[in-house]
């Protein structure tokens, strides 16, 4: 019988690798991350979290995870050290980080082109400095949609149409008061969630939403009869990762917010088919005075955010350089008050 003899170095790197392997299994840092999905399980978040651990197991942490469907219990158990990673809407994001907290500034990044251009500026390693605010370190950033206002009467177009109307307004969302009050709408304190479930019961008039969640919170019921959502995007809304940096290998942050700039363009496809999706009879396409009327609101409410302290200066400055760089005919650019 032959047998077969192996070169002792072609052995000797088997060996290291297998030892290598094991060595790196061992040295990977479990981590908990309290995973906030409104949908719950099944949920698109969650499943894209589950793809994310993954590619944690490379950066040298195992990640595992607790589900909540609450923003706010989410938040409150990371605080409360349940969790040292957590993913929050970028609103909710604020208290961690309020210079990317602002990517969700009113009209401030009006296409998906914009936010792109946002994201990956403050994603790159020139902008790690910006991503750590004391314990805190967001490692991500990823799009959820345009914000449209989903009306119950298509005859709303401009924002004087919305005097007297009920209006959902969000605990950690100081704009949504500021639209509220400045406007003269009743507002309606309301939770992510249950803002949805209000507008579908008709107990308000008006609330705000991404494209995606249209199907999963059957938007179509508080549409009918005679409802339409204005197409013109109130604010972009994000999804945050957020960590304690020092729970984590040096250099997680940076392969973090790498891969999800890296996955940015097909995300927004995923956004794009979902707003096609829903029926055309519900958009309210509004005139390009209406959309300069919102424009101009929306600036304004972002200056006077700003002063209050809810926007970060230095955020807004940098969304109007690239306002202006993809459109310098703007009024803004060369405006005594721009941000």
């Amino acid at each position: 019988m032959r047998y077969f003899h192996a070169p002792l170095s072609f052995v000797l790197l088997l060996s290291s690798t297998f030892l290598a392997t094991v060595t790196q299994s061992n040295e990977l840092k479990p981590l908990t991350m309290c995973v906030f999905d409104f949908v719950g399980n099944d949920g698109p978040i969650h499943k894209e979290m589950k793809e994310y651990k993954i590619d944690a197991v490379r950066w040298g942490v195992d990640l595992s995870f607790k589900l909540y469907t609450d923003d706010r219990v989410a938040s409150e158990e990371f605080k409360n050290g349940v969790c040292d990673m957590l993913n929050l809407p970028g609103i909710r994001a604020r208290e961690y980080n309020d210079f990317t907290g602002s990517l969700n500034a009113l009209g401030a990044l009006p296409t998906y082109e914009h936010l792109g251009m946002a994201i990956k500026s403050i994603s790159s390693p020139r902008g790690a400095k910006i991503m750590r605010k004391g314990d805190y370190e967001i490692v991500g950033i990823a799009p959820i949609g345009a914000v449209f206002l989903f009306v119950n009467d298509k005859n709303i177009h401009a924002p004087k149409d919305l005097s007297g109307k009920r209006i959902t307004v969000l605990d950690n969302a100081p704009e949504t008061a500021h639209i509220a009050t400045r406007i003269g709408m009743t507002p309606v304190a309301s939770g992510i969630r249950n803002a949805l479930q209000k507008f579908n019961n008709r107990a308000v008039d008006v609330t705000g939403a991404p494209a995606l969640a249209y199907e999963p919170m059957e938007m179509y019921k508080g549409l009918a009869p005679n409802g339409g959502i204005i197409n013109w995007p109130k604010l972009q809304i994000t999804m945050q990762l957020i960590l304690r940096w020092k729970k984590v290998p040096e250099g997680f942050g940076q392969k973090s917010r790498d891969l999800m700039t890296n996955k940015y363009p097909a995300q927004i496809k995923k956004i794009v088919e979902s707003e096609q999706t829903i029926p055309k009879k519900y958009w309210i396409n509004i005139s390009q005075e209406t959309k300069d009327k919102w424009n101009e609101f929306f600036r304004k409410s972002r200056i006077a955010l700003r002063e209050e302290g809810v926007y970060n200066r230095k955020a807004l400055t940098l969304f109007r350089k690239i306002r202006c760089k993809m459109d310098a005919s703007l009024a803004e650019c060369t405006s005594k008050d721009k941000e």
